[in-house]
């Protein structure tokens, strides 16, 4: 039995081939590479590939970097960028929710991070936070305070570098939360009022059930694109000192293109890949469950 195919269904195939092409080439492909480098001795000095199996995954599962500084890090900043990012969003949606004189420009300079790119707003923060010729510690001084060292120490570095991310991304869960808002249905509010419910009250009982499947949503995109950060901590801090701010993605990165070893770092890649399959299928059902919930 031949498979014919009519003319309707041949177009749309045309028209989505160059979609599909890309994709392969630029996502499927290097995936696959990457996935064959995991299991092969693949250093620059070595040209010959040798099978090595799991030895790679092995390796990079038994570091202690990996495991006491790596994974904490990135788990640590994952949670608290995001948890930041969503309380100051949501305050600044309520905020650009309400009528007031002047909320288009509060609206115009809140939402001006999202036109800065990551790497420009990282390099502007390290000389901000520069111990010796930063405008931070210029201020300190004018109080009275001594210079610090921001981006020597490991938590003064990891809370800049927080704080910057924070900064980025706040903009963008506030407007998608100001749409949430403004796509609430009036009534319930109104009855509110009737009932003279304070604002508390009317938030806690009201608006958040009824913004939580924004809110949940929010929060799964931006965990999985918080896992994966490298360019804010790469232009920041490099991952100091000392690898205390090391991340999973300057991991990766170090392993193939400083340490010139491909298949480890290739081996890292797949597991942190494993990792965010692993996480976002767990934040699925705790999205499904709470949009249920909230039916």
């Amino acid at each position: 039995m031949s498979l014919t195919l009519n003319e309707r269904t041949r177009f749309m195939l045309a028209l989505i081939a160059p979609a599909v092409l890309a994709l392969a080439f630029f996502q499927v492909v290097p995936i696959l590479v990457g996935a064959n480098t995991s299991f092969r001795d693949w250093s620059l000095h070595d040209p010959q590939r040798t099978w090595v199996g799991l030895a790679n995954y092995a390796h990079v599962l038994a570091d202690r970097e990996f495991l006491r500084v790596v994974l904490p890090n990135t788990f640590g900043f994952m949670t608290a960028s995001v948890a930041c990012s969503l309380v100051l969003g949501l305050s600044v949606a309520l905020m650009l929710n309400r009528r007031f004189a002047g909320r288009v420009i509060v609206q115009s300079f809140v939402l001006l991070p999202l036109m800065v790119a990551p790497v420009i707003a990282a390099i502007m923060i390290r000389w901000m936070f520069n111990d010796q010729f930063g405008v931070v510690n210029a201020a300190l001084g004018g109080l009275g305070i001594g210079p610090i060292s921001w981006l020597t120490q490991r938590w003064t570095a990891f809370l800049v570098i927080l704080m910057t991310d924070v900064w980025l991304w706040t903009p963008w869960f506030a407007l998608i939360l100001l749409a949430g808002l403004q796509s609430l249905p009036p009534e319930p509010f109104e009855a509110a009022q009737i009932d003279a419910a304070s604002r508390w009250r009317t938030f806690r009982y009201i608006t958040l059930p009824m913004l939580r499947p924004v809110i949940v949503v929010c929060v799964v995109i931006r965990s999985i694109d918080a896992f994966r950060t490298f360019d804010i901590v790469w232009t920041i801090s490099g991952g100091g000192p000392a690898r205390a701010t090391e991340v999973f993605s300057i991991y990766a990165y170090v392993e193939s293109f400083q340490f010139l070893n491909l298949g480890r770092g290739s081996a890292a890649a797949v597991i942190g890949a494993v990792t965010i399959v692993i996480f976002a299928m767990a934040l699925y059902r705790i999205l499904n469950r709470y949009v249920e919930v909230s039916r």
